[in-house]
């Protein structure tokens, strides 16, 4: 977090609400937050721009305020010759990618922060991420110099040539030459498969190169082509990963939930900032491999992380929080890391036997002899090496979190980015519906639903989103992110409560998303609203990183939507998406992990499964234990207008429609006969 001083005069971002911003708001640095007053002074004055990209939970980014943001002589060259924007990354999501693919133009590998100079026309012509004082000041003269001076003309064309390069579509960029696909195959689809297990470590799970980053939508389609294929190979590497990583370092082992990524090879030594984004994510991830393995490993992972969520990223009103810092203290880590006398003091006799469990020495694995706390091996056989009773070792695990995890809170906490972001609370709330579908753990379905309703009073404007909220305030119109991710989870707590409004509501936003960033040329969707800001390019995206690409995303729904409204227009809408990207998700799937799950969900589609009756919430619940990622669930207690449920009458017993290909089995009364015919239908 900032250390700087709050006796300096506050510069513009001090009337912000992002929490990024506000670390910046005593700065001497003389920072604008992007907007037409910072673009238009540079204009006026025809001063180059520098615009400084971050958030609230990057280390980096708090290194470079410290050594430079901070200093009034790099603040005194800054202001002189440049006009400054501070941009939080995570509320403009839309500026952060057209800067960050202008770097990566440049032949610059990008990062956070990221440190982008442009023209007084917002033209990019020179960028970095992380720059130490010296080299950064040396930079900015040297630039000041040449633009004022004869070099103008050449900055301000090569300026001209990068934003030339930034007009080129993503679509036309990266599949130039593929044919759209004509259909799926099952060949094709198992030369994707076999391309993206070129990637995987064999030995500790996950992809073969650190740093390594959890990746959540590579290994929640490998659960699919399990599905699909049943091949043990495929479920033995997703559950090597998903073990490695819930015994590693970059999950918590006092507290729960998961770090951002693990700087090693062996998801041991984590970069400590929690981000909501991964952990709604794994919350899925995990809940689904449970209802294909039933490993308690996973149910325990699930249980600590929504205490997690709940304990600490969770506002009175039922917003989740963004992040927590890595920093405390302004040490890395440094709030969950233990020293062995610490565990000593801490646990009395019981310390030996914690110390071994948690592979904690008085060396440490970390800095100033401290431990990141972290297993190696399953509990059956901890037990059994140590001549303990399974339920003896559970219920000693159980307290030593609880007394560790008190000591911790007395210590000073990393800093909370405090803003609500509506497509990564839409990312939670999924994971609490999965959560609930595979445990029926009533508190899992209580928080999604407070937080569903939050997103409702709170960042809705008849049919729009909001991006971000903070005290009281929602602000900045939503991205196809938000509405994407908002979308998906509103028909996931459909399918988990039959309540009819959240489909409504799903169709609702669907329809705007049509209207307002449909690009039909390309049958592709824009990041941006038609009634946006206009940057010097407006972008799609169609890669999925550690967060799905809004493209994909919004294909999935499409699909899901279209089968419950059988709106035909919807389904064909989603695979002329995938078709546009399918020869590149077939070679580099790695990086469009979710078109391959839309691809498995093309190539063996699912069945509708409609319950009516007094008992549609208990056989809803029964199913739903079951992993049916391609099958969509539909019911109610009364009578219903919806497509799949209309002129169904509701009698006194409990009935089970499944139907596929419009066509529908006779129906059954049992979730047992109902999987028969589901099982009957995979093959």
């Amino acid at each position: 977090m900032s250390t700087a001083s709050p006796t300096r005069p506050a510069n513009r971002l001090a009337h912000e609400t992002s929490p990024y911003l506000l670390q910046h708001a005593h700065n001497p640095v003389d920072w604008y937050p992007w907007g037409p007053a910072a673009l238009a002074r540079a204009q006026t004055e025809q001063k180059p721009i520098v615009v400084s990209i971050g958030y609230a939970a990057c280390h980096w980014c708090h290194v470079m305020e410290r050594e430079s943001f901070e200093n009034e002589q790099v603040a005194q060259v800054m202001n002189a010759h440049f006009v400054c924007i501070k941009v939080d990354r995570e509320e403009r999501p839309d500026v952060d990618q057209v800067y960050m693919e202008a770097v990566q133009a440049m032949g610059i590998q990008g990062g956070w922060p990221l440190n982008v100079i442009l023209t007084p026309e917002a033209k990019p012509f020179y960028g970095g991420t992380y720059f130490p004082p010296g080299s950064w000041v040396k930079l900015l003269e040297n630039i000041a110099q040449a633009y004022a001076g004869e070099h103008r003309a050449e900055l301000d064309n090569s300026a001209e040539r990068f934003a030339q390069v930034l007009q080129i579509s993503e679509l036309e960029k990266y599949t130039a030459g593929d044919a759209p696909g004509p259909t799926v195959s099952v060949a094709e689809f198992q030369l994707l498969v076999y391309n993206l297990g070129l990637r995987f470590d064999g030995e500790r799970g996950g992809t073969n190169r650190a740093p390594k980053f959890p990746m959540p939508g590579i290994w929640r389609f490998l659960l699919r082509a399990h599905h699909l294929s049943g091949s043990p190979n495929i479920l033995a590497q997703l559950n090597l990963t998903l073990r490695e990583m819930a015994w590693g370092g970059i999950y918590d082992q006092v507290g729960g939930g998961f770090a951002r990524y693990s700087v090693d090879a062996e998801w041991l030594v984590p970069h400590f900032e929690k981000m909501l984004y991964d952990n709604g994510q794994l919350l899925s991830l995990y809940s689904e491999a449970f209802q294909v393995t039933r490993d308690p490993l996973y149910r325990e992972v699930v249980f600590q992380t929504v205490n997690w969520v709940r304990r600490e990223l969770t506002n009175p009103e039922g917003g989740f929080y963004s992040s927590l810092d890595a920093d405390s203290e302004g040490e890395e880590g440094k709030f969950y890391v233990w020293t062995r006398e610490e565990l000593q003091l801490l646990l009395g006799d019981e310390e030996p036997m914690a110390a071994a469990y948690y592979h904690c020495t008085g060396v440490g694995n970390w800095e100033h002899g401290r431990n990141i706390l972290h297993r190696r091996q399953r509990d059956e056989e901890f037990a059994q090496a140590h001549n303990l009773e399974p339920h003896l070792l559970a219920k000693l695990i159980h307290g030593w979190q609880k007394t560790l995890l008190a000591a911790r809170a007395k210590r000073v906490r990393p800093g909370l980015d405090d803003k609500v972001l509506t497509g990564w609370n839409a990312l939670m709330l999924s994971g609490l519906v999965a959560a609930y579908r595979a445990f029926g753990e009533a508190e899992f379905l209580t928080l999604a639903l407070h937080n569903a309703n939050f997103l409702q009073q709170n960042l809705r404007e008849g049919p729009r989103l909001y991006r971000t909220w903070k005290n009281g305030r929602a602000t900045i119109n939503g991205f196809l992110e938000d509405y994407a991710l908002v979308i998906e989870a509103y028909v996931s707590l459909y399918e988990a409560t039959f309540t009819e409004s959240w489909l409504r509501e799903a169709e609702t936003l669907t329809r705007y998303v049509l209207d307002n960033f449909f690009d039909a040329a390309e049958q592709l969707f824009y990041y941006t609203d038609a009634s946006a800001e206009p940057l010097i390019a407006r972008k799609k995206e169609l890669f999925d990183n550690v967060i799905p690409g809004s493209n994909s995303v919004m294909a999935h729904n499409l699909l899901r939507l279209g089968r419950h409204l059988e709106n035909t227009e919807y389904q064909t809408l989603a695979a002329a998406m995938l078709s546009q990207v399918q020869a590149l998700a077939a070679k580099e799937p790695q990086h469009l992990a979710n078109w391959a799950s839309l691809y498995a969900a093309l190539l063996r589609p699912g069945a509708e499964v409609a319950i009516t009756g007094p008992q549609a919430e208990a056989r809803r619940t029964e199913l739903s234990r079951h992993f049916l990622p391609h099958d969509i669930l539909a019911g109610s207690l009364t009578t219903s207008e919806l497509p799949l449920l209309a002129g169904r009458s509701v009698a006194d017993k409990t009935i089970i429609y499944v139907c596929r290909d419009r066509t529908c089995q006779l129906p059954v009364y049992s979730v047992a006969e109902a999987l028969a015919k589901l099982a009957l239908g995979k093959h």
